[in-house]
């Protein structure tokens, strides 16, 4: 896959993709990637790239004309294209791999208020929110699409690895991820669960996809509304929720009472 990241400030993004494993999958040929500056694109000698906004009101918009220049260029036309924007579609996992999929992809990073609508209804093909809040900068919100994109590109990371991650669809449900342990087995008074260190793979399994749903209940329990849920998937979660729904670890109080 070859990614393309449009900004105003591509200095911004440098370090991610120069780092950890966006690094090696680069190295290994999996990804490439270009940072492309719009204000190259800007004809004016100050590079300006946007104005004040028509109808009135505060901040200023990303101007249509250098934009579109810079589109042109990357032949977005003929691209996947997409724009960030807390006005967008929610970003989320199946749409990860739905771009991930892609041979190539144009991500768009808005700034100021925003971009001029005749640029997204010209060039974008999909305008993506990653979770209802607002930031300062698109680039910020491009990462997070990016580090969830090509993460799924076959060879970057094992597919056990992707299997077993939250909403990674193990025993076909969406679950969050289960808690995980490494050494020590005791820490401080807090001893990891013995299943873990039994070495009888089907309990480990059983415990792990037990604990993913009890995780999901508390924490995200519309994940499990699913009517397509598996039957395994199922029983346990009646039998989790008789004996109560979550327990301790995971307080239905996001701000973690018990760490208070």
């Amino acid at each position: 896959m070859k990614i393309r990241v449009l900004s105003l400030f591509p200095e911004m993004l440098e370090g991610f993709f120069e780092s950890s494993i966006m690094a090696r999958a680069v190295k290994k040929g999996l990804v490439e990637y270009e940072l492309v500056n719009i204000r190259d694109y800007a004809v004016d000698k100050h590079h300006k790239c946007d104005d004040e906004v028509f109808g009135g009101g505060a901040g200023m918009l990303m101007l249509p004309d250098p934009l579109g220049r810079c589109l042109d260029a990357q032949g977005a036309r003929d691209k996947r294209t997409v724009f960030m924007t807390p006005s967008g579609r929610l970003f989320n996992q199946a749409y990860a791999r739905d771009l991930a999929a892609e041979e190539e992809l144009i991500v768009l990073c808005g700034h100021y208020e925003g971009v001029d609508q005749r640029i997204i209804e010209e060039y974008v093909d999909d305008e993506v929110s990653i979770g209802d809040y607002v930031l300062s900068s698109g680039e910020v919100a491009a990462l997070v699409l990016v580090d969830a994109v090509f993460r799924l590109i076959p060879g970057v990371i094992t597919g056990e690895s992707l299997e077993e991650e939250s909403f990674g669809g193990a025993e076909g449900a969406n679950l969050l991820e289960y808690p995980q342990y490494t050494r020590p087995s005791l820490y401080g008074t807090m001893k990891v669960p013995d299943v873990l260190t039994s070495g009888h793979h089907a309990n480990i399994a059983g415990w792990r996809l037990r604990e993913s749903i009890r995780k999901t209940l508390a924490y995200r329990p519309e994940l499990l509304a699913s009517a397509g849920l598996p039957e395994e998937v199922k029983r346990l979660l009646a039998e989790i929720v008789i004996e109560g729904g979550s327990h301790e670890p995971y307080p239905e109080d996001p701000g973690r009472a018990d760490k208070a």
